[in-house]
């Protein structure tokens, strides 16, 4: 394992400009470099390179955080592989440590897994090849398909033979462990799980084999058509697509990936051109799905086949995609069509053509199906058209949920007025829902941790690390939005604070800023507002807010920066929660004036602008004193534990805090200097 301090040399040495150069061409702006985001498909330059905090951020699609993490996204590395690959580019000798007994299990149990699978999967493929009933069968079927032998070998296609006991044979006799073969599923007491099957390997976003599925080809048997290797520490179905491995550049390139049902549907499309394809496996779509297909891009367009029965049936499980944010369309081919075969009657150039002249926004589709369903009768149709508001009321970003609202009001034949009513029916039935389930989860948590506070220890993970004040998106070092940035919205339960209190007057002061300047430009060659700017700079102290509304009301604006929507003053004060718009219509309005008399009657003259005709520097200025009050507390938590540690004698524990008092102070010294103020040292 690469020791602590290898890995803070290494974090320590690498610069933000230089390995992000070597994929991006960047161009020197300021005392920044501005570029073409590599993580989404864009035409002007919004990735913004920062080297003095040493941080990269996309304010096209919201990516951000250090050198490590940049590669961990961009190449699907590891967090080991990518302090390896800074290591070789600065010529770093790795030092590597010993780690404890129950660690070393752990990482070695994880790797063999991936290792056994890998001989499965070789195992597979020789079968395939090698073997005459592999031949005859097996690669009859993929060549009947019209996979070519590039394509299997990217997909890792394979055959289980008859014989029951042979991929057992061949792995102990290689040295893997019974035991794993069984946790994997591959092997049921010494005799294969699959056989008699043609094998598709699934591989995770790195390309590690994780599981398989084996497809039987003989018919009128009594036997399942697909098996698939149980769920196991490396494999967790719901996170999963498959192909996504293969499509993840070409998806992040078109900024759109075709889903489909099937692994043979993904097959055919990538080998034809389409590349940008990905499979649920037949399985309802998952959380953990969305959130991987947006990893890639937010564009989703579905791939139905035509009949109408099991097209129903299927839209239940769009929400998801929906909550999450995610753009989707659908396509639906001609009755008895699957993707691969329609591809095959008409050709690519035809399916190609299909796909372009006949996707449909899903909301739509959805609208039209379930009316035509519905005909004349009145009960039907009026449960169809509630069933498409609770449908609107998944999409969150407000200005496409106006358009849907204004267009489907036209294409229903009801005045806008109630559709509006009976979406923000539909809005506050979820939230409400979200909340008992947010308090039934909270119960639970207290009673698994014997009742304690669970609010302290979020409190202090959320200085983990003591990241440098940067962007948004970077807080747990995970490739996902931080907790905070709550992919719906709910409101709180309880109004602001009449009184403010520690920090609540400053955090009041933010929302009075995006409420009032959000929607002008911090840089506007950049295409950055002071919504965005502030947002990114916060989002790593949402867990430390004092007043839960102020925070609510910043995770709020931070999800529509985010959708690339920038609040006007108007969307705060149009807010379906009573708290948030009586929150909005107080910061809006400001209590102190500059009144006219000073200078008309008095000859009084300010020395600077009004915050108003300077909303970048008070914009500026009020986070560094905001980042300084934050750090200034913790400074002061952390010297208190540290007094408590020395009493103790926890001098493990000790010195770990001293070297956090250390950080601490250094931060504080860094936004001192930009503040022109003076830190006394504790």
């Amino acid at each position: 394992m690469i020791t602590e301090d290898s890995v803070r040399e290494v974090i320590d040495s690498a610069r933000i400009e230089d390995v992000v150069g070597d994929f991006v061409n960047l161009r020197r702006r300021g005392n920044n470099y501005m570029g073409l985001c590599p993580f989404h498909n864009e035409k002007t330059p919004s990735f913004n390179v920062n080297p003095a905090r040493n941080i990269y951020k996309c304010f096209g699609c919201g990516v951000g955080g250090d050198p490590v993490k940049f590669l961990m996204e961009l190449e699907q590395l590891s967090f080991p592989d990518a302090i390896k690959w800074i290591a070789g580019k600065y010529n770093i000798q790795l030092e590597e440590k010993e780690v404890s007994q129950e660690v070393r299990q752990e990482l070695q149990e994880r790797e063999s897994l991936l290792i056994t699978n890998d001989f499965a999967r070789s195992y597979f493929a020789d079968q395939l090849y090698h073997t005459e009933e592999g031949k005859s069968i097996g690669l009859g079927y993929f060549k009947q398909r019209g996979f070519r032998k590039d394509t299997i070998e990217t997909f890792g296609l394979g055959y289980a033979s008859t014989q029951r006991d042979g991929l057992y044979k061949a792995a102990t006799a290689a040295g893997h462990k019974e035991e794993q073969l069984e946790k994997l599923g591959l092997v049921r007491n010494r005799r294969d799980f699959f056989f008699d099957r043609v094998m598709f390997t699934i591989h995770n976003v790195a390309g590690k084999p994780i599981a398989f599925a084996g497809r039987i080809l003989k018919q009128n048997v009594k036997a399942p058509k697909y098996v698939n290797s149980p769920e196991t520490e490396i494999y967790h179905k719901s996170d999963v697509l498959y192909g996504m491995y293969q499509a993840r550049q070409t998806v992040r390139k078109l900024d759109l990936v075709y889903m489909v049902e099937g692994y043979t549907d993904v097959i055919s499309l990538y080998q034809n051109g389409i590349k940008n394809v990905v499979a649920t496996s037949g399985t309802s779509l998952t959380g953990g799905q969305a959130r991987l297909v947006k990893r890639f891009t937010e564009n989703v367009t579905l791939l139905y086949d035509g009949d109408k029965a099991g097209i129903k049936a299927a839209l239940r499980g769009v929400d998801v995609l929906l909550t999450n944010d995610l753009n989707v369309r659908v396509v639906v081919l001609p009755d008895g069509h699957d993707p691969d075969s329609y591809l095959q009657e008409v050709g690519i150039t035809s399916f190609e053509a299909y796909l372009q002249d006949t996707t449909h926004d899903f909301l739509f589709f959805k609208a039209d199906l379930l009316l035509e369903e519905a005909g004349d009768d009145v009960g039907k149709r009026t449960e169809a058209i509630r069933d498409v508001s609770s449908t609107l009321a998944l999409v969150n970003d407000p200005l496409k949920r106006a358009g849907y609202l204004q267009q489907f009001s036209t294409r229903l034949g009801l005045d806008e007025t109630l559709l509006v009513n009976l979406v923000n029916k539909a809005i506050g039935d979820r939230r409400k829902a979200q909340r008992k389930e947010q308090e039934r989860e909270a119960r639970r948590e207290r009673r698994a941790g014997g009742g304690g506070n669970t609010s302290d220890g979020a409190h202090d993970d959320d200085w983990a690390g003591l990241r440098e004040p940067g962007w948004a998106g970077d807080t747990d070092g995970s490739p996902e939005a931080p907790p905070a940035a709550r992919q719906d919205f709910v409101a709180p339960a309880t109004e602001a604070p009449a009184l403010s209190a520690g920090h609540s007057f400053q955090e009041r002061h933010l929302v009075e800023l995006l409420v009032r300047h959000g929607h002008q430009w911090y840089d506007e060659e950049a295409g950055v507002t002071i919504a965005a700017y502030l947002t990114s700079n916060v989002a790593d102290l949402l867990q430390s807010f004092d007043a839960p509304a102020f925070r609510d009301m910043v995770t709020a604006v931070t999800e529509q920066v985010r959708s690339g929507q920038t609040p006007a003053p108007s969307w705060y004060a149009s807010q379906p929660d009573l708290t948030l718009r009586k929150l909005a219509v107080d910061a809006a309005v400001s209590p102190y004036t500059y009144s006219p008399n000073w200078k008309e009657m008095y000859g009084l003259h300010l020395s600077q602008k009004l915050p108003e005709d300077n909303h970048r520097l008070a914009a500026e200025t009020f986070l560094y004193i905001f980042r300084m009050e934050k750090i200034e507390r913790k400074a002061r938590e952390n010297a208190a534990k540290i007094v408590e540690l020395e009493q103790e004698g926890k001098l493990d524990q000790l010195r770990t805090h001293l070297k956090v008092q250390m950080k601490l102070q250094q931060l504080r010294a860094d936004l001192a200097r930009e503040l022109g103020t003076v830190v006394l040292h504790n």
